[in-house]
């Protein structure tokens, strides 16, 4: 099978490329710059001015700056690659932190209270009905990028009348104390395959790693588990990294990334991107055994109606053989073709590796 990383070619997605390569028989890595998305008649995604290869399964991911390329890529790919670990939607979501929360309070996930306002003036008035202190940061963005701290109506004052020159809405939320510590989850597939508590810096309230954090690992309890599951289920992002703050109100999720960073997890996990891999190999080769069984059943179900029309040749069909015990079990579809029946007699030739059934004529 072949597989593909379109990224902007980051250290985690090299790693998570380099342990593809002990999995797929390829495993390439494209620039996402050197795509083009071509609409129309000719519709299709272009590498380095070639149409792409086709793949079994390719893991699309890059910066919120790109989430409308990432998933215009991803809505062409779907068409005809049997597996992605992100549905195309999932990228103009998860970039957006306002979209995000939305997609979560859907879901009932538990998210610390949040309010969106697109003026300064708007955002004044809602400054007196808040408690202090709170956290102001931008709908898009990552590794805690764009996130400010206010612990009065004055200084948020302040830095509303900054922000306003940038013309763009931004989103206030409560601030939960948790001493700078938060946990995060690498979701992948059904499960948490990895988890790090991190804390920020001493006078630093962000503790992302890239932001200066340091992590060690996390056991999460089921709680935390099943939390962390359904946001990569809200997303539609079969590998998604969630932060999760654990408070005295319960756990609270307050970001979530379907294009994680690994360098930090990974040395407190160091298989994480093994296990990105082992997953993207077993569900790709799941996937694509599914759709050859739907083929094959479409291709038998064709024959049988020739069939049942009248004669035909011999015909070869290739299919999974199924058992009940020691006894084989042929599909249904082979009753039909044959026209075989418990009233009758069969004669059966049988070798290793070969059975051929002929009805007993006297």
């Amino acid at each position: 099978m072949k597989a593909a990383i379109i990224s902007l070619g980051s250290v985690s997605s090299q790693m998570v490329g380099d342990a593809l390569k002990n999995y797929f028989d390829e495993a390439d890595m494209i620039q996402l710059k050197d795509i083009q998305v071509n609409l129309g008649k000719e519709s299709g995604i272009f590498y380095q001015g070639k149409k792409l290869k086709d793949y079994d399964c390719v893991y699309v991911k890059g910066s919120f700056r790109f989430a409308h390329l990432l998933r215009s890529i991803a809505s062409i790919l779907e068409l005809k690659v049997p597996y992605m670990p992100l549905a195309a939607n999932s990228f103009t979501v998860a970039h957006n932190k306002l979209l995000t929360h939305l997609a979560l309070e859907q879901r009932g996930i538990p998210m610390p209270k949040t309010y969106v306002t697109s003026t300064v003036a708007a955002a004044k008035e809602l400054l007196k009905q808040v408690n202090y202190p709170i956290v102001m940061k931008f709908p898009e963005g990552t590794q805690g990028k764009g996130v400010m701290f206010a612990d009065s109506i004055s200084s948020a004052s302040s830095l509303l009348d900054a922000l306003g020159a940038l013309n763009q809405p931004f989103i206030i939320q409560e601030y939960i104390e948790t001493g700078g510590t938060d946990v995060r989850a690498i979701v992948v597939g059904d499960k948490v395959v990895g988890a790090m508590r991190r804390k920020a810096q001493k006078e630093e309230k962000r503790s992302n790693i890239h932001a200066g954090g340091t992590g060690e690992p996390a056991k999460l309890n089921r709680e935390l588990t099943n939390i962390a599951l359904d946001t990569a289920k809200a997303l539609n992002a079969d590998i998604c990294g969630v932060d999760i703050l654990e408070s005295p109100l319960g756990p609270l999720v307050i970001e979530a990334n379907v294009s994680p960073g690994l360098q930090g997890v990974s040395k407190v996990v160091p298989t994480i991107a093994d296990d990105i891999a082992k997953f993207l190999f077993y569900k790709t080769e799941e996937v694509v055994g599914s759709k050859n069984k739907e083929r094959t059943e479409k291709a038998m179900k064709e024959i049988a109606l020739k069939e049942l029309s009248g004669d035909s040749p011999l015909q070869e069909i290739i299919t999974e053989l199924q058992f009940r015990g020691e006894r084989i079990l042929l599909p249904e579809i082979i009753t039909k073709i044959t026209k075989f029946s418990d009233r009758k007699e069969y004669a059966l030739k049988v070798k290793k590796g070969q059975l051929e059934i002929t009805e007993f004529k006297i």
